[in-house]
């Protein structure tokens, strides 16, 4: 990757101007038989329509502080990235009640009503499915998606040195985040085109590192797992070999 990335967005750009056909983010739900598989190109191009929806649509500027209620899930990968994007601070698990807005999954509709905000959110259906009806008093991310612009410009350039990323009581800057991705890519034993398998959930910075800005940040590609508790030995087995698996962080 380019030594001058400062922020998870720079790293998103320097691994797509490198080749975007490849593997990024493979997302298996245990729980449902879901498997998506998003290459560089299609990733950037999920990440351009959500930084435009957030930037546009939604108003949010960079400081803003957006309340991440998200499971491990691609979709959950996607608005990481948006948010460096626009330089939108993530604050995931956060408190909706002090943040200026807040994306959601179906499982904390009202935990999030207690922001006075702007509220997205997402049915976490396969393939980016909507809501058969949209919660009230949110916008469905799969509605309002589809038709935000494939190309993203922030209005104001993001400074790495200002606040990115907040997640257990922690907080990083853009440049203290791909500083850290590069340190736990290095621990991982990871290198360009390595294929990293993590179970880990996204409530801590292990598990944010290792299904997202870790491989990103080394060159490589996650198979990011949910309830992955619910496959047994043979079933990961099989998992490892089938999708090339050269690491595993469970």
């Amino acid at each position: 990757m380019n030594s001058s990335d400062r922020t998870p967005a720079d790293l998103l750009r320097s691994a797509l101007s490198a080749d975007p056909s490849r593997p990024l983010v493979t997302f298996y739900d245990d729980a449902t038989g879901e498997r998506v598989e998003l290459s560089l190109a299609t990733f950037a191009n999920w990440v351009a329509k959500t930084a435009n929806l957030l930037q546009g649509d939604l108003s949010a500027e960079p400081g803003d502080r957006l309340a991440l209620l998200l499971p491990a899930h691609w979709q959950s990968a996607v608005w990481l990235l948006a948010c460096s994007s626009v330089g939108v601070v993530a604050d995931v698990q956060g408190d909706p009640a002090t943040a200026d807005l807040v994306v959601t999954g179906p499982d904390t509709l009202e935990r999030a009503r207690a922001c006075r905000g702007e509220r997205v959110a997402l049915a976490l259906r396969p393939l980016g499915g909507r809501f058969p009806q949209a919660p009230e008093g949110f916008a469905d991310y799969a509605v309002e998606v589809p038709s935000q612009g494939d190309r993203f410009a922030p209005f104001v350039p993001v400074d790495a040195d200002a606040p990115a990323l907040a997640v257990g009581g922690g907080e990083l800057t853009g440049a203290q985040l791909v500083a850290r991705a590069r340190e736990d890519a290095a621990a991982l034993g990871l290198v360009p085109g390595s294929r990293l398998l993590t179970g880990r959930t996204y409530d801590t910075w292990e598990g944010l590192s290792a299904g997202l800005f870790a491989p990103l940040a080394a060159g490589g590609s996650v198979v990011l797992c949910r309830h992955i508790g619910q496959l047994d030995a043979d079933g990961l087995a099989k998992r490892v070999e089938s999708e090339r698996v050269t690491n595993t962080a469970v």
